[in-house]
């Protein structure tokens, strides 16, 4: 069921200060409860945070950790991954403030890979990605209730990035999200319970604490209290807020909706509760003197980043000066942040200098951020500026990453020295699977086909744990509109990077463009732009699966109803009907051809030979990553896909001598997930496009390999940590 709103909106301010940094404060300071929260014969307090990682919780958690430790100790924050946040953004964000606060010792736990059976059975470590309705064995699933929360801008897109202040300002440690060793929410939690009595901090949904007490009650002894921020409970009149679905239901809170079976579980677990809810908040409002106050003096780098992500959430309205007080202390101070952690440190951007060469064919990039795209990307900014020049990148956010993701691509850029290219934010749902009242919310039809856990988004979002070793540009993701030090501080859209190239085309030249994901970008730039056909040369389709018979199936493994599709047409089947009807001149690299390209020890072995650049190192470790995932674990048996993404880029390039054939191609796009993204040739209602029959495979590697290799257009920049030894010392 699709989130209404009632009413038209130009604007939906998120209201999203007033759960737990209030709280807080409210029962620290002004309830009962807090008066009640203190050491028991001299021993410090033992806390664990369960959070969704909203911007209001990390207000909360910067406020326990000033706490006294003596009193107040913070042992390990689990992040709940079904609601505001996503899992791999969440993660590093909560490693990097505690990074900040000098608290690398506090335990961090997320998601896992756990399900639970048919017949009720809980398997270890479920990762909480899903409510416990929608909890089957994996990590893929429906987004029942976390439809209601906005995906984009306003929702948790600018939670993952906190508008964009994450990456400017948070400094980075050596904590990150790894693969198979990140500890789970289960694990972290089993860990820190056993050990003794602890109470219990719910700031987000209460998904990971009901699956614990549901695997555990053995251990419900050691858990002395439960505080659980959520619900409005207090008057007759619409105390909720969901403001996405306020008509058909104006009483519910966000953390009880985001799972109400578990919250259930919780509230019935005999243990004792203090539930803090937003009638109570909403009686603590802030003056704005308060507001000015703060702005005015911000002492600490935790205050300075608790102010910066209020302003930029656009509300204060439920703190007060306890918690301004507090944030300024300092005592149990942040010691740096990014900037202010090197004594050298500089903002640069890299642009090449083109002088008088003749560049290549202009070429826009339609990416979803999947590890492969990162590889193609690698491969595009190689190849001679004299036969490809890189206009554009537009992204896809309705595929194997997040849009927060988005900041992994302005590193590469910066590592490659092309701070010039643009990057665009498509549409955050395929087509039409977004309300048609308030666009910020939708369905997850096809989306729900991209796991949650391993080998799925948390590993696209962090490009499998290696995104942070890659240098970090001062370009990201952001809400702003200003200019800083020449640096653009709004992210534009992928249509307004599209008709941007446009009008910057030499006469004459024709636009090709190569797609690695779900074809929403392309068939809404067809959609808003008719009768343009002249300005596209060709378009370079990786995807869609032409089935030779009933043994040849397609990649959608976790829609086990659908065995012929391919995911990038399964993810937006409107979307590549639209692309498929149109005009363009379409060479399609269907999944047969790049399955016999998808050798990853082939591909890793000529890599190794000789690793001469930054970018040949990094490509072998990702391949090496994917390749030990694979042979390790279950999960990870699709990932030689992403290496046969690389095949378009080549192609283009005209680096290979492919043999094509043209046929009638048609891909199904009706509604019914059984069939939707199927690709078939058609003789009747097909469109006559060249696909991509066979190529020199040996070839294929030695081309991938030589070209990043190539010192050529190599790298500016290696890694993060060749700018951490550069930021560190003073220059020559």
């Amino acid at each position: 069921m699709r989130m209404l709103l009632q009413g038209k909106f130009w604007v939906v301010v998120l209201i999203i200060i007033g759960v737990v940094g209030a709280n807080l404060y409210y029962f620290l300071f002004y309830s009962s409860a807090g008066a009640n929260l203190y050491s028991i014969e001299g021993l410090p307090y033992r806390i664990l945070l369960d959070t969704d990682v909203d911007t209001d919780d990390l207000l909360g958690l910067l406020y326990l950790l000033k706490l006294n430790r003596s009193e107040f100790n913070v042992e390990a924050v689990t992040i709940s991954a079904n609601g505001w946040s996503d899992a791999g953004h969440a993660v590093n964000q909560i490693y990097d403030i505690l990074y900040m606060m000098d608290r690398d010792d506090i335990a961090v736990g997320v998601g896992g890979n756990g399900g639970i059976l048919e017949d009720g059975t809980i398997l270890p470590n479920v990762g909480g990605y899903l409510p416990l309705i929608e909890q089957g064995y994996t990590t893929a699933g429906y987004c029942r209730y976390r439809q209601a929360n906005p995906v984009g801008r306003g929702g948790r897109l600018d939670l993952d990035a906190n508008f964009g202040i994450r990456k400017a300002f948070l400094p980075q440690g050596r904590r990150n999200y790894n693969p198979l060793w990140q500890p789970t929410a289960q694990q972290v939690m089993i860990d820190r319970i056993s050990a003794g009595p602890i109470t219990v901090l719910l700031i987000g949904t209460c998904t990971n604490f009901a699956i614990f007490l549901m695997s555990n009650p053995h251990l419900k002894k050691n858990i002395k209290h439960i505080y659980i921020m959520g619900g409005g409970v207090r008057t007759k009149n619409p105390t909720g807020n969901l403001f996405t679905d306020y008509t058909s239901n104006p009483y519910a809170e966000s953390n009880m909706f985001g799972d109400p079976f578990a919250a259930y579980q919780v509230f019935h677990s005999g243990i004792p509760i203090t539930l803090i809810p937003l009638d109570a908040t909403n009686s603590i409002p802030i003056s704005k003197n308060f507001f000015n106050t703060f702005e005015q003096s911000q002492n600490t780098y935790e205050a300075q980043y608790c102010f910066q992500s209020l302003k930029a959430a656009r509300d204060a309205s439920q703190l007060g000066d306890k918690f301004y007080t507090v944030i300024n202390c300092p005592q149990h101070t942040g010691r740096f942040n990014f900037t202010t952690e090197f004594p050298y440190y500089k903002k640069v951007l890299y642009k090449p200098d083109f002088g008088s060469n003749k560049l290549g064919k202009p070429v826009v990039f339609d990416m979803d951020m999947s590890a492969g795209d990162f590889l193609t990307l690698f491969y595009l900014l190689k190849v001679p500026l004299e036969v490809i020049n890189l206009k554009a990148i537009i992204v896809s956010p309705t595929g194997w990453a997040n849009a927060a993701t988005i900041d992994i691509i302005y590193d590469l850029l910066h590592m490659m020295g092309r701070d010039d290219i643009p990057v665009g934010l498509g549409d955050i749902f395929a087509t039409n699977q977004s309300d048609a009242i308030f666009s910020s919310v939708g369905d997850c039809k096809y989306i729900k086909a991209i796991p949650h856990g391993s080998g799925g988004l948390i590993d696209s979002d962090t490009l499998y744990g290696l995104a942070r070793d890659l240098p970090r540009s001062p370009r990201r993701y952001t809400q702003e509109n200003s200019l800083k030090d020449g640096t653009p501080q709004k992210q534009p859209l992928a249509l307004e990077v599209w008709k941007s190239v446009v009008k910057t085309l030499d006469p004459g030249s024709r636009i090709n463009i190569l797609t690695n994901g779900p074809l929403t970008n392309l068939a809404k730039i067809i959609l808003s732009e008719k009768n343009t056909t002249s300005i596209y040369q060709d378009v370079y389709i990786v995807g869609g699966h032409i089935s030779r018979g009933d043994w040849d199936k397609g990649n959608v493994f976790t829609i086990h109803s659908n065995e012929f599709a391919e995911f990038n047409m399964f993810l937006d089947p409107s979307a590549a009907k639209t692309v498929f009807d149109s005009n363009l001149n379409i060479t399609l690299i269907p999944l047969g051809i790049q399955r016999r390209v998808g050798s990853l020890p082939r591909i890793l072995e000529k890599l190794q030979e000789t690793k001469r650049t930054p970018e040949a190192k990094f490509a072998s470790r990702l391949l090496s990553m994917l390749y030990g995932l694979q042979q390790s674990h279950v999960l990870y048996r699709h990932v030689d896909k992403f290496s046969q993404e690389i095949l378009g880029a080549l192609v283009l390039a005209g680096d290979l001598k492919p043999t094509m054939q043209v046929k009638p191609v048609k891909v199904l796009a009706e509604g019914v997930e059984s069939t939707d993204g199927q690709t078939m040739i058609d003789e009747k209602d097909g469109k006559l496009v060249k696909i991509l029959e066979d190529v020199n495979y040996t070839a294929y590697y030695d081309l991938f390999a030589n070209r990043l290799n190539d010192l050529k257009q190599s790298a500016v920049i290696g890694s993060f940590d060749e700018q951490r030894r550069l930021w560190s010392r003073q220059p020559k």
